[in-house]
């Protein structure tokens, strides 16, 4: 059941481990992680204005068969919280086991290279 749930949410791909990271590959790392903080506010901000939606239709006392409408919505904004923590944290754990930091040499070693 949970290898079930995990490849429902999985949208990324495995990637190839790199030896050497120049500069672009840790700039773009960082942009990566930028775009994923980024991506996970939209997901909150989407998830908050659902429940906000929600909230109003059952708030509504002369329509009395919306109201379902209002639990879809924050059912519904319930789902894409935990699909945007999920992708978070699934792009997190592929950037820090993919590009792991590279293990300085002692100054000794490199400056006789």
């Amino acid at each position: 059941m949970a290898g079930k749930f995990k490849r429902l949410i999985k949208f990324t791909h495995d990637y190839q481990k790199k030896e050497d990271i120049i500069l672009r590959d840790h700039l773009s790392m960082e942009r990566t992680k930028l775009a994923n903080e980024r991506t996970l506010l939209s997901y909150v901000r989407t998830s908050l204005y659902l429940v906000l939606g929600g909230i109003a239709f059952l708030g509504m006392q002369d329509l009395e068969k919306i109201k379902i409408l209002g639990y879809f919505f924050i059912a519904i904004s319930m789902v894409i919280l935990i699909i945007g923590i999920a992708r978070f944290y699934q792009l997190k754990r592929h950037l820090r086991r993919m590009y792991e930091p590279l293990k300085q040499k002692p100054t000794a070693e490199r400056d006789t290279k």
